[in-house]
């Protein structure tokens, strides 16, 4: 059946809280037409919400959990419904505008956020990227993407919004999987240049910096990169979409599964070690 929604991403959320909201009802012992009987709707309205047809409301929420004995459920599915609409936002429809002012979007999120715990398996993180990584990775996703081209603003911009990391009152960890030092964005030199400010970024006072050995034996698979902003939020940056994760537990996931990085990891002079030779392999 083709999806009501306008991205796959949007219909995955949707039918996210579909499926919590059937797993309720079934929980309770309950077929749609008692839920139905409970709460005083039609017995079609039940169905479309369980098959995410229709999305439900707050109070629909509400009063589901509720004719189910489950009102424990009712914050977590009300902030995943809230932001279903907002968490998955069209690349092209932010970056419309240009990517220089999708790099300031980013600035209250940072100012708000005394802790910062990011995990790459791709890129080296925009807060530690210098300008000319910066150019060359904004530029190949300005024409990945058919953005308009302002590659330079947005990466001088992105450069000055990393500040944030040296200012007091803020703390940082960094977790990088080996092969983001290997993959070469830009050419040699450049790549050369952004390991180098990376070793110099490592002997911040602020933050820590690890480095996840390639080949290790690890209980933990490579997840998508994602900075996780406080306990607050967490930002997931897919081809065609960004993700923010608000729900309480999936945020907790995430910090949870970020610990489990930290374990696998490697800091201080091991850490360098394996960026230095990175570089070396430049030639």
């Amino acid at each position: 059946m083709q999806s009501p929604y306008p991205s796959s991403a949007l219909d995955a959320a949707r039918r996210g809280i579909a499926e919590k909201l059937r797993e309720i009802r079934r929980d309770a012992g309950l077929t749609g037409r008692e839920v139905a009987a409970r709460t005083g709707w039609l017995p079609s309205k039940i169905s479309r919400i369980q098959n995410a047809t229709t999305p439900p409301s707050d109070g629909d929420i509400r009063a589901w959990c509720t004719a189910c004995g489950a009102e424990d459920q009712i914050p977590d599915l009300i902030v995943a419904n809230r932001t279903a609409e907002s968490m998955y936002v069209e690349w092209r429809r932010v970056q419309r505008s240009g990517l220089r002012r999708l790099q300031e979007s980013y600035i209250p999120q940072y100012q708000r956020t005394k802790t910062f715990r990011v995990y790459s398996s791709t890129v080296i993180p925009g807060f530690v990227q210098t300008y000319e990584y910066a150019v060359a990775l904004l530029g190949d996703i300005a024409r990945v993407h058919g953005t308009p081209d302002d590659v330079e603003e947005a990466a001088a911009a992105r450069v000055e919004r990393s500040q944030i990391i040296r200012q007091g009152g803020r703390r940082f960890v960094f977790l990088l999987e080996e092969s983001v030092l290997r993959h070469v964005v830009g050419d040699e030199a450049v790549m050369a240049g952004q390991l180098g400010h990376f070793l110099s970024v490592m002997a911040l006072p602020s933050g820590a910096v690890g480095i996840i050995p390639a080949g290790r034996p690890r209980g933990m698979w490579t997840l998508e990169t994602f900075p996780l902003f406080d306990d607050r939020s967490v930002s997931v940056e897919l081809l065609t979409a960004a993700i923010t994760v608000t729900t309480p537990n999936e945020v907790a996931m995430y910090a949870h599964s970020f610990e489990e990085m930290v374990s696998l990891a490697v800091y201080g002079a091991e850490a360098r070690s394996l960026v230095s030779s990175a570089i070396d392999a430049l030639g």
